[in-house]
């Protein structure tokens, strides 16, 4: 689930610095609503959770990308102003942000997608993290996830994963045997060369040699 353009668009303006941090961070809908300036460090881009801030009471850690730099920025000239310790305000700027059930299912109707849920984007950042190459370990320490079976849940492989997966092996034959039609009927022969070139590179030992006979 992405907040594309035309989501973002259908969002109340209070609302979309939120949803955004949500979708790139994975953080837990009360983790956000609560955070406060005492927990930013904008000079070095820095979110932090304390213990007993979040869910499994461990301290959290985020750096802030440039998207981010840029929320924290406009939402700390507009709550300064006023004077509140909240980093999300409300509709008002009178208060955090809290419940916003109606607004949100209102935007996914005006953005033409059926009803989601916020806490999907815990999902959505869990992916993405590790699609784009993030250790498994610190993606985990980003969300806030503790235990690898509940991560393991979130980082589901879809057919999306699969066809990357069969790119990727693609590309990886293609650099070590120049460009392959990948027809079933080369396998066979693309295998053997590779073991010749790596028997050349490697020889084997006598032991490997005397295991297959």
């Amino acid at each position: 689930m992405a907040p594309n353009k035309h989501s973002r668009n259908a969002l109340p303006f209070h609302l979309k610095d939120f949803i955004t941090f949500g979708y790139k961070v994975g953080w837990r809908i009360s983790e956000i609503a609560k955070l406060t300036w005492k927990q930013i460090d904008l000079v070095n881009g820095i979110v932090r959770l304390e213990v007993g801030e979040t869910k499994n009471k461990g301290v959290r850690v985020i750096y802030m990308d440039d998207e981010l730099r840029e929320i924290f920025g406009r939402r700390w000239k507009a709550g300064a102003r006023k004077q509140l310790p909240w980093v999300f305000l409300n509709e008002y700027g009178t208060d955090r942000v809290k419940r916003f059930d109606k607004a949100w299912k209102k935007a996914c109707k005006d953005a033409k997608i059926s009803i989601r849920l916020f806490h999907d984007f815990r999902r959505t950042a869990v992916r993405n993290m590790v699609r784009s190459g993030i250790p498994e370990r610190v993606a985990m320490m980003i969300s806030g996830h503790k235990t690898r079976s509940v991560f393991d849940r979130y980082n589901i492989v879809n057919d999306e994963d699969l066809r990357r997966a069969a790119l990727k092996q693609q590309t990886y034959l293609e650099s070590q045997m120049g460009k392959v039609s990948g027809k079933v009927g080369k396998i066979k022969e693309i295998s053997k060369q590779i073991t010749l070139r790596n028997n050349r590179i490697c020889p084997r030992s006598s032991v490997d040699r005397a295991m297959d006979s």
